[in-house]
């Protein structure tokens, strides 16, 4: 496993020595730790309660609250509290 792991982290290194100058692949690239977030999240806020509602409506709360220019931590409490609300009325 650990031949595995330095493999795929070293091997990028020694076979692309030159810069990579296609703009397509650099934003590829810049985008790809961000979805791959976002892939690990997802599932994990719609499993976190019992239902999926209470954490769908938390997500979509999250993205009007992030989308509106809200800090991280107002973000979360905002999903949280959501969560918490909808789960007491359930």
């Amino acid at each position: 496993m650990a031949v595995v792991t330095y493999l795929i982290r070293v091997l990028p290194l020694t076979l692309l020595r030159k810069p990579i100058k296609s703009a397509f692949i650099r934003s590829f690239l810049y985008y790809v730790p961000f979805v791959t977030l976002a892939v690990m999240t997802f599932p994990a806020i719609l499993s976190a309660t019992v239902r999926v509602w209470p954490g769908l409506a938390a997500f979509v709360a999250a993205i009007a609250l992030a989308y509106a220019g809200a800090s991280l931590l107002t973000v979360s409490v905002g999903a949280c509290l959501i969560v918490i609300v909808i789960e007491l009325m359930l």
